[in-house]
């Protein structure tokens, strides 16, 4: 009782003492360093666990262990999920987005440590994956629980959700301006004056602090060797056109190979299945055993005679079509590597994989068009930087973010005008086939989408079964006018669903319809129901989305309409009069300016 006591004792002298927008100021910072923290902690386990099973390899054995590995950490993390944490933690920027939309950002406690721990076992023993994702989940984990800790209201928690995710991105990547856009692009946020600031600062504070832990570098050096040159810009185009392609090949099968996964059923099937594709292909293209940033590190360094060692294809390292097989087979099979380390039971996220097909990508084309006798000779390691930002702007539908993350994970502000141009062509060109991006094509297909269009975002925020009324007086189509008069002099509606016996809506009865013949009694024997009923203008299916559910009033032109489930049984009415009103107070407690 005493700790109880003291805790709303803090909440009240905070209230008292503290002006509510320089709280949100110093909660931010607090996000920053506790984000910053957990990033730190996320790289170094994965990066101890990775030094430690490498000593313990003998040099003999590596490619069996290298074999074994990947699947041994997807069998530890699903069995940490599965009896410890007993919740779905995959999907973490998709979880955000959800939560956002539909849960008044409440993110659960647990995700501000269980995604460390899975991912680090998953991506530490070789999973085909990525840490970010993961730590974003886990920084507006923290932002949220933070928020919910101190009593803010739900528009402060959206932001401090947002500030979470900002931190993480600039906590691990070192990158606070990327931190600050994937918010707005990704998350989709919108930005005022009042928001921008704490943004900034959990930003700001996550880089610093992990500046300060883990040194001022880019975490992957890249020396411009060559200068761009403007006649190199058609190519570059082609390249974003390239990417935007690569992504939605990446995007559409993943989609599909996890929808496969899902219809396998059981965990220990899908381990098993998972388990076996993941080690087979590490087997044959070993660059895909773990995040793929030492692949990364190599090309952008301009080295690549070594990439098939370990390989079955280490005979082709000195063929120059060889290399451009053996990475073209790459980025066809590394969604696959990525979606079973996924399936099996681990934890990551396609930050990584992005940047890894990226690179590969830019390396490739640029690899390719060297080969040709009518292209100028174009810089591998130029294009091979450019691909990371090409890949990453059209799978996750970001571009500013594909720039500033990329020229700040490598230093490469040289190439800000290419990188601008790669992206923004990468992602007009896979906005032509999706509109979303991987994170937000499952939510929107549910019209859970909160997006940067005001009024679609405030009706996402609705929740659609809260707008049905239920004090409708239900009728059968068998019922006199006289009993239908008694019925309507008792009701305080103009309307009345018909329902038969088996609860079916048949009809309805408007009270307009009736009003010349229910003041004379000699027809109350004679007329029934189903004589004066007509049918309704329309009828809205549970669990319709609310952006829908407005399309549906506005086609039919009616006030009032019914709503029924999947097989035609009432469940009540929606009257557009009652969206108006919540639209209103959504709009006023989430949008209003400050």
């Amino acid at each position: 009782m005493k700790s109880k006591d003291l805790y709303y004792r803090l909440l009240l002298w905070r209230e008292k003492n503290i002006k509510e927008k320089t709280f949100i100021l110093i909660i931010s910072f607090i996000v920053g360093i506790c984000t910053a923290v957990a990033a730190i902690l996320l790289k170094n386990t994965i990066h101890a666990i990775q030094h430690f099973l490498i000593a313990n390899t003998a040099i003999d054995e590596a490619n069996f262990w290298l074999l074994l590995y990947p699947v041994i950490g997807i069998l530890l993390a699903g069995l940490f999920v599965k009896y410890i944490v007993r919740d779905d933690i995959s999907h973490g920027v998709t979880k955000i987005l959800y939560a956002i939309s539909q849960r008044k950002s409440r993110i659960k406690p647990h995700n501000t440590w269980s995604s460390i721990v899975a991912s680090s076992m998953t991506i530490g023993f070789g999973g085909s994956v990525g840490a970010e994702a993961p730590i974003v989940l886990t920084g507006a984990a923290i932002g949220s629980n933070l928020g919910r800790m101190f009593k803010m209201e739900q528009k402060t928690l959206m932001l401090l959700v947002g500030c979470g995710a900002a931190g993480a991105i600039a906590g691990i990547f070192k990158a606070p301006i990327a931190g600050l856009v994937f918010v707005i692009e990704v998350l989709m946020l919108d930005l005022t004056m009042t928001s921008v600031l704490p943004l900034l600062i959990s930003s700001v504070t996550a880089a610093t602090v992990s500046y300060i832990f883990t040194g001022t570098d880019a975490m992957f050096k890249f020396s411009q060797t060559e200068a761009f040159i403007m006649s190199r810009i058609p190519y570059v185009l082609l390249l974003g056109v390239f990417c935007g392609l690569v992504s939605l090949y990446f995007t559409r099968v993943m989609n599909k190979v996890e929808r496969g996964y899902r219809k396998l059923g059981g965990y220990w099937t899908k381990f098993l299945v998972a388990g076996v594709m993941l080690s087979l292909l590490i087997f044959l293209f070993p660059p895909l055993y773990g995040e793929g940033y030492n692949t990364i590190g190599a090309l952008l360094d301009g080295e690549f005679s070594h990439m098939m060692d370990g390989s079955i294809f280490y005979y082709l390292n000195s063929n120059y079509w060889g290399v451009i097989i053996f990475l073209g087979l790459i980025l066809l099979t590394k969604v696959f590597a990525s979606s079973a380390t996924n399936a099996g039971g681990g934890c990551g996220g396609i930050f990584a994989p992005s940047l890894f097909l990226g690179c590969i990508a830019g390396f490739v084309f640029a690899h390719s068009a060297n080969y040709l006798p009518f292209t100028a000779m174009l810089s591998e390691k130029n294009f091979a930087l450019l691909g990371m930002a090409g890949v990453m702007s059209g799978v996750m539908h970001a571009p500013l973010t594909g720039v500033f993350l990329i020229a700040e994970l490598t230093g490469g502000y040289d190439l800000f005008l290419p990188l601008m141009i790669v992206s923004i062509s990468s992602y007009i060109t896979i906005l032509m086939f999706e509109p979303h991006s991987i994170y937000s094509m499952r939510l929107a297909e549910k019209g859970e989408l909160l997006t940067h269009h005001k009024d679609k975002a405030v009706l996402t925020l609705l929740n659609a079964n809260s707008m049905i009324e239920k004090d409708f007086v239900v009728v059968s189509p068998n019922m006199s006018l006289g009993d239908m008069v008694k019925v309507i002099s008792e009701s305080r509606r103009n309307v009345f669903p018909v329902v038969d016996d088996k609860d079916i809506l048949v009809g309805v009865v408007l009270l307009d319809d009736i009003r010349n013949i229910m003041f004379r009694p000699e027809l109350y024997e004679r007329f029934h129901v189903f004589k004066f009923m007509v049918s309704a203008p329309g009828k809205i299916f549970i669990n319709t989305p609310m952006e829908k559910i407005m399309g549906i009033f506005d086609d039919t032109k009616a006030w009032n309409l019914p709503v029924v489930d999947e097989k035609g049984h009432y469940i009540g009415f929606m009257s557009k009069s009652k969206i108006f009103n919540s639209y209103r107070e959504v709009l006023v407690d989430n949008f209003s300016g400050d």
